[in-house]
């Protein structure tokens, strides 16, 4: 019994002390087991690489935005218009991004409009082609006013080595034209749209730079700029063939504060144009041709106010080309043209080279009106080279004259076999003229104004309108 007892005593003993090791040795396992854990390099979560992973969005380097990021694929087949506008809306949010057309690649593009107003300093880096849809069926009729619009951008500059293809050709083949000095008769197929599309518009756009880039080939317009102010255009090619109609080079209308310079325009129509509403605007340094010159107008079609002031047109080069410097106002309108230079202009083989035509009329035959866009304050100066047709032509409204017209050193002879109008035409025309005046009929050209307040009367009634 004795025996009995000390066995169960010694028993329990030892299961006590076995309980109280295990529970210490399980005390350090926890507490080691609770320390935290650091994450070896290059571990895997599990389940987290089973979940979608969203597409990387483009990353810009330095803010440069490149079409090829977005999904252009820039094999002039494939349509990278949506890949244009998402970089320009990319870059739009960004100060002093640049979108990047890059060179080595076409872009096809549809009709599209480029938005602001964006972050300061935009750049849409043109180093590569963009091309328009080449075929006239494949643009729908909204979208016939212009291929790549600009609107209420500022501070903003298109630059590079690029080119922006129009690809008119099927535009133009569908019209034919014949021109002379007096009218542009035009024939168009029963399916060809009445209105063709401008290749680069600005719209509402202020502090604009265009510089280096060429642009050819356009529907219609090439580069065009209404209600916008502060644009500089510098150093760039415009061109498209002799024979295509109304491709003007760059149109102008509503704009002030202009100064074009310093580039190469041939077309089929203006190579500079100036609409109504023009103020402020230098033209320099410019080779033309082909082409119709640089005009200011027509202006006052359809009885319409016509308002153009203080430009400056110098150091251009004509060759092979309509006009050279050019005013045109349609019978009926009303408003002035005042402050005009012209001066140290070179003509080679130009049909007219001084022109101010009120009688302008784009067809076989216009209906006479009353009433004329006033003119005054045109000087010429230093114009000289060679003509085909007529050396000076001032055709003014019987109704309102053109008032302070200067002729300063004229030298105008016939080109080689040329020997038709060798006298210059002065209608209702006051003004000036001082030697050297070649040929001599331009001394006499102009009229001296002896009924002067009469005439300032006239004026002053258009003029307060503009």
């Amino acid at each position: 019994m004795q025996m009995t007892s000390s066995t169960l005593l010694l028993f329990f003993l030892i299961v006590l002390v076995t309980f109280s090791i295990t529970s210490v040795e399980a005390r350090k396992h926890q507490t080691k087991k609770s320390k935290p854990q650091k994450h070896q390099k290059g571990g895997n979560n599990t389940h987290d690489s089973h979940l979608p992973r969203p597409a990387p969005t483009p990353v810009p380097q330095y803010g440069s935005f490149s079409v090829l990021s977005f999904g252009a694929k820039g094999d002039g087949v494939s349509d990278d218009s949506k890949a244009l506008i998402a970089a320009w809306k990319a870059a739009c949010k960004v100060n002093g991004a640049s979108v990047e057309i890059p060179s080595g690649f076409k872009f096809l593009i549809k009709p599209i409009t480029l938005q602001g107003p964006c972050m300061p300093d935009l750049v849409l880096q043109l180093d590569g082609t963009l091309m328009a849809p080449p075929k006239v069926s494949s643009w729908s009729k909204s979208s016939l006013f212009q291929w790549i619009n600009f609107k209420w951008v500022h501070n903003f500059t298109i630059q590079g080595t690029g080119v922006v293809d129009g690809q008119g050709s099927d535009w133009w083949t569908s019209s034919s034209s014949s021109s002379s000095i007096y009218y542009l008769q035009k024939k168009s197929n029963k399916h060809m749209p009445s209105f063709k599309p401008t290749a680069l518009r600005f719209y509402s756009s202020y502090d604009v730079t265009i510089r280096d880039i060429t642009i050819i080939n356009s529907p219609q317009c090439h580069l065009k700029f209404d209600s916008s102010a502060g644009i500089k255009v510098d150093n760039i090619t415009i061109s498209s063939p002799e024979n295509s109609p109304n491709t003007d080079g760059i149109h102008l209308q509503n704009t002030q504060n202009v100064e074009i310079h310093h580039s190469t325009i041939g077309c089929g129509d203006d190579c500079v144009s100036l609409q109504t509403g023009c103020s402020n605007v230098h033209v320099h340094h410019i080779n033309c041709g082909p082409g119709h010159g640089i005009s200011l107008g027509g202006l006052g079609k359809d009885r319409s106010v016509a308002c153009v002031s203080n430009i400056i047109v110098n150091d251009i080069t004509f060759q092979n080309t309509l006009s050279g410097v050019r005013i045109k106002t349609w019978q009926g309108g009303i408003g002035s043209v005042k402050n005009v230079s012209f001066s140290n202009i070179q003509v080679s083989n130009v049909k007219v080279p001084i022109m101010i035509d009120q009688y302008y009329c784009d067809k076989k035959s216009c209906k006479n009106q009353t009433g004329a866009v006033a003119i005054s304050g045109v000087k010429y100066d230093q114009i000289i080279g060679t003509y085909s047709v007529q050396p000076v032509r001032l055709a003014c409204s019987s109704d309102i004259p053109c008032t302070d017209v200067d002729l300063i050193d004229i030298q105008l002879k016939p080109s080689a076999g040329y020997q038709r109008f060798q006298h210059a035409l002065c209608w209702n025309s006051y003004g000036k003229s001082q030697a050297p005046l070649v040929p001599s009929s331009i001394d006499y050209c102009l009229r001296r104004d002896e009924n002067p307040v009469k005439r300032i009367a006239k004026l002053h009634d258009h003029q307060h309108l503009c």
